[in-house]
């Protein structure tokens, strides 16, 4: 059983960061093979234990969750950073076209070994990704992600209107798709399918009816979209969907609200809108960066806290401009501290570092399961160097308490500061 030895971060149930500076970490194998949380927490008082067990010392590193991030779409990966004058636009110039490629199989693999290379060395062991809607793309970024043992959840893209050739599907067809693929990937390994309209005004009544059939045959599957992004997406919605309380209520009417459905932005709600949310345990992926890339709003914290539904945070690469969570959380603060059009809050450390892991693997349902080392929990983990860089060193060794420390790694890192990344004793990373 291998025994860590180094600082260890982790979270208690209520999101509270728990620190200890000289912690251990074991790890070892369940019935079932899959490793897991042995024991967690001060040296001095667990090291008794495992006596007998080799130890790996890593002084002056800190040992932490995997990073969750609950929103991201892998054939966009080399879509990232390119320029548009919003989402609209962005997506006819740069994301269709790209994704029109997917329907080479050949193709869909070589983005998927990067996109996964890309997410393990940025720290991220668990994702919520969309691929495209061809479902070659489906099999291949299942197929990389089963290679690595890394829990991953993706599904085929849901658009049968309103889309240009290459990408558009059928609707009887794309239904009897993402069954065929529900059945082949769902629950195998570390893997699961989350149904995917791409957003409203994409899909037709028949083909989001279909969908919110599926999701009531198969209930423990994930939905996946986005709502509420754009003032200009919102207005389309409501000219395609006139019968519909609001955009968000368009996925009720066609039943995919429920416990497991995650909508990626969620910025221009009311309070019913968040009372839907919170009533059917429907959830938000926050994506600052993309948010604030597309020029599209800021996510309200405050109104979300007020009605109570569930976030937490992801890259939207590549509407999002960075990979690292680091990135994410930096922009999550400057969001969260917008106080013009919304109520502006200032986000803890601790807080921000919670919906990039623990928070974010509850609010996909897999709490205690990802996004935490507590005893139990699956052993993916990062080994962060906090003198990654000469600046970072500087400001790290002067931090005072835990908060300054895990804001100064927010403010200042990047994927230098990940060393290793490891998912099932497998390490990647540049010292791997």
């Amino acid at each position: 059983m291998p025994v860590y030895r180094s600082a260890l971060l982790r979270f208690a149930d209520d999101g509270r960061a728990l620190y200890d500076e000289d912690g251990l970490l074991a790890v070892g194998p369940d019935a079932q093979g899959r490793q897991r949380v042995r024991a967690a927490g001060a040296w001095q008082a667990l090291s008794p234990q495992f006596a007998g067990d080799p130890v790996v010392h890593l002084p002056g590193r800190i040992l932490a969750p995997g990073f969750v991030d609950m929103h991201i779409h892998f054939p966009q990966t080399d879509v990232i950073g390119s320029p548009a004058d919003g989402l609209l636009p962005w997506l006819e110039n740069y994301t269709f076209p790209h994704e029109s490629r997917f329907v080479d199989p050949a193709y869909g693999a070589h983005v998927a070994g990067f996109f996964v290379d890309e997410l393990l060395r940025n720290g991220v062991t668990t994702a919520l990704t969309f691929a495209t809607s061809h479902p070659a793309s489906v099999d291949a970024l299942f197929s990389e992600a089963q290679r690595r043992h890394m829990r991953l959840i993706t599904g085929k893209v849901l658009q049968d209107r309103h889309s240009p050739d290459g990408v558009r599907d059928n609707t009887e067809q794309s239904l009897i798709d993402t069954e065929a693929l529900i059945q082949r990937w769902h629950g195998v390994d570390r893997l699961g399918y989350a149904i995917t309209p791409r957003f409203a005004p994409t899909s037709t009544h028949g083909q989001l009816r279909g969908a919110g059939e599926l999701a009531a045959r198969y209930p423990d599957v994930w939905i996946q979209s986005h709502v509420a992004e754009n003032l200009d997406e919102i207005r389309w919605a409501r000219e395609l969907f006139p019968a519909s309380r609001s955009y968000l209520g368009v996925y009720d009417d066609f039943g995919l609200m429920r416990e497991r459905a995650v909508y990626a932005h969620c910025i221009h709600f009311d309070d019913d809108d968040r009372a839907l949310m919170r009533d059917t345990g429907a959830v938000a992926a926050v994506s600052p960066t993309s948010n604030l890339f597309l020029g599209s709003g800021f996510f309200d914290y405050a109104g979300a806290d007020r009605v109570g539904f569930g976030y937490g945070l992801a890259s939207d690469v590549g509407g999002g401009t960075s990979f690292s969570p680091f990135k994410t959380m930096m922009a999550a603060y400057y969001v969260g501290r917008e106080g013009q059009t919304k109520p502006g809050l200032s986000l803890s450390p601790q807080q921000l570092w919670w919906q990039h892991t623990a928070g974010a693997a509850r609010a996909l349902g897999l709490a205690g399961v990802v996004g935490n080392l507590q005893p139990g929990c699956e052993a993916d983990f990062v080994v962060l160097n906090p003198e990654a860089t000469p600046l970072l060193a500087r400001k790290t060794r002067q931090a005072r308490n835990l908060d300054e420390l895990l804001f100064a790694l927010i403010v200042l890192g990047d994927d230098r500061v990940v060393e290793e990344t490891v998912i099932s004793q497998a390490k990647y990373g540049p010292s791997a």
